[in-house]
């Protein structure tokens, strides 16, 4: 009985962190057509989103190319069909893995770091301070933070995509002999709008759902200092989640398009 009342429990608190969630971003798109426009503080926030981020992402799309065509090679090879590892990876990669694995390491760099700063902030009172000096610190911290996320993952992601394809490109030319000129012949020539248009439009998307977790965590922080451990640790793991189901949304309405 007590385990289903937890379970009841659980379930109720997660309704009311979607709710308190989609309040917090109905709030966002109120403020963030109202002036003064903080230019200043969104480029700020851009350039430690992406910037910072860069190295991380470059590795990770990199050793995700020489991984992924390590492992597919092999098996390519039994059929006769390594000629078509450009086009498999290039399609894999654009359309699928790029986006999501760059989300999430965005998620787990970005994500937390939103969480943590806004909930330390949170609870030394800074935020406060904001409101009685006249400041609208929503406008100021939230809005800018969301807006360089949803602005910069979709430029990471293209970064990412870009390395893996160098990554995989190695790999062809070590063990296959595989020219560049060839190797990147092959990518665009099997590469089609429908790859590309809906893995962009999904980015922008993954941007805003990684900044407005983050936000909402941070901003909403409690029980002390411990609480901003706890911000961004749910702040990751809830936006990490919310990035699957935007993925399955995105690849389903695309499927209908497609078949169509």
């Amino acid at each position: 009985m007590n385990t289903i009342l937890r379970i009841i429990e659980a379930f109720k608190n997660f309704l009311l962190e979607i709710g308190e969630l989609s309040d917090f971003a109905g709030r966002f798109f109120k403020e963030v057509f109202k002036p003064p426009l903080e230019f200043k503080e969104f480029l700020r926030q851009c350039y430690n989103m992406g910037n910072r981020s860069l190295l991380l992402v470059g590795v990770t799309g990199f050793i995700i190319g020489l991984v992924f065509t390590l492992q597919s090679r092999p098996t390519l090879q039994q059929f006769g069909a390594v000629s078509w590892i450009p086009a498999m990876v290039s399609v894999s990669i654009i359309r699928e893995i790029g986006p999501i694995i760059t989300a999430l390491i965005c998620a787990g760099r970005i994500g937390s770091g939103i969480g943590a700063e806004l909930g330390s902030m949170r609870v030394t009172e800074q935020i406060d301070a904001m409101e009685v000096s006249g400041t609208n610190p929503f406008k100021y911290l939230v809005v800018t933070r969301i807006l360089a996320t949803t602005l910069m993952l979709p430029i990471l992601v293209f970064i990412g995509d870009g390395v893996a394809l160098l990554g995989s490109f190695l790999v062809e030319n070590l063990k296959g002999d595989v020219s560049l000129l060839l190797y990147f012949t092959q990518v665009f020539n099997h590469l089609e709008f429908f790859d590309v248009i809906p893995s962009t439009i999904k980015t922008f998307f993954f941007g805003f759902a990684i900044g407005l977790v983050g936000c909402f965590k941070g901003y909403y922080c409690k029980k002390g200092t411990a609480g901003v451990g706890l911000a961004a640790n749910s702040a990751v793991v809830f936006s990490s989640m919310l990035l699957f189901i935007i993925d399955f949304i995105a690849v389903f309405v695309a499927n209908i398009f497609y078949d169509v």
